[in-house]
């Protein structure tokens, strides 16, 4: 790859190399603060299929050390987005090492909030309004749970905001560090915000599990338990790994639903979203 990059994100290291200068340019500025890894867990690699669509309507493949054949490609300008894809695949096609939840996480006091749910639910939003508000952000796109101790781990990546979420998030973080709007994705508008130097800093922190919440969008508000067994299905269903890691990951999937309370949240706008977090973490 002509064009490389170096991120340590939590416990993971990803070298990420590119046919194109743009996409690394955008991550060394929206990461600057991160460290380097020592020796990377993941190769990113963004490249061009053919040599000429590096520069004729440049399109971009992701692959790396674990990639899917027939992904189709992104148009340069989304460039960012492939970068985050690509780090996205390494970790839910090989991680081994903790447990994945595709989730945001937040924490307070050692002890963290998870939220997964499913596309829409407003997971990043939530997250990005409760940075806003003094908890620290754990993750957005994944969680990472230790199958040995229990303990989530952070993995705070970029927050990518989806459409009308863009606003909100800009409004509670005048000034925070925000990415290019990336138009016309596959799932409409994107913009990345920046984690606060807080994340970053202690991004090697664990903490203790205190919340599931499986949150819901576009409701009235409304709050509900969630007994172990709903609450394992979900979580199986919000797992890139469970299977591979065989017994460990039914260990740890069954000791967070255990020993960890669940609730569902129906909420018709963030404020509502917020209070109910706020009232049951």
């Amino acid at each position: 790859m002509r064009h490389v990059a170096h991120l340590a994100i939590g416990p993971v290291g990803f070298r990420i190399g590119s046919d194109w200068r743009a996409p690394i340019a955008q991550l060394e500025a929206l990461y600057r603060d991160y460290p380097r890894p020592e020796i990377p867990d993941f190769n990113v690699h963004l490249f061009a299929a053919r040599p000429w669509r590096r520069v004729l309507r440049p399109a971009v493949m992701i692959g790396g050390d674990y990639s899917i054949p027939d992904a189709a490609p992104l148009p340069l300008a989304q460039g960012l987005l492939a970068a985050e894809m690509g780090m996205n695949l390494q970790m839910a096609l090989a991680q081994r090492r903790y447990l994945l939840l595709h989730a945001s996480a937040v924490e307070r006091d050692g002890r963290a909030v998870l939220m997964t749910g499913i596309s829409g639910a407003g997971k990043s939003t939530l997250a990005a309004l409760l940075m806003a508000r003094g908890w620290r952000l754990m993750g957005d796109e994944f969680v990472l749970i230790d199958p040995a101790t229990g303990l989530a781990h952070a993995f705070p990546r970029l927050i990518g905001l989806k459409n009308q979420a863009i606003a909100v998030a800009q409004a509670a973080h005048p000034q925070g560090r925000f990415g290019p709007l990336l138009a016309g994705t596959p799932k409409g508008d994107i913009r990345h915000l920046v984690p606060d130097a807080r994340a970053i800093r202690a991004q090697q922190l664990p903490a203790e599990p205190a919340l599931l919440l499986f949150p819901r969008f576009g409701f009235a508000a409304a709050e509900r338990p969630v007994p172990p067994s709903e609450a394992f299905v979900r979580l199986t269903q919000a797992s890139t790994n469970y299977v591979h890691l065989a017994e460990r990951g039914f260990a740890a999937l069954t000791r967070l639903v255990r020993t960890v309370p669940a609730r569902a949240i129906d909420y018709p706008d963030t404020d509502a979203g917020i209070a109910l977090v706020e009232a049951l973490a």
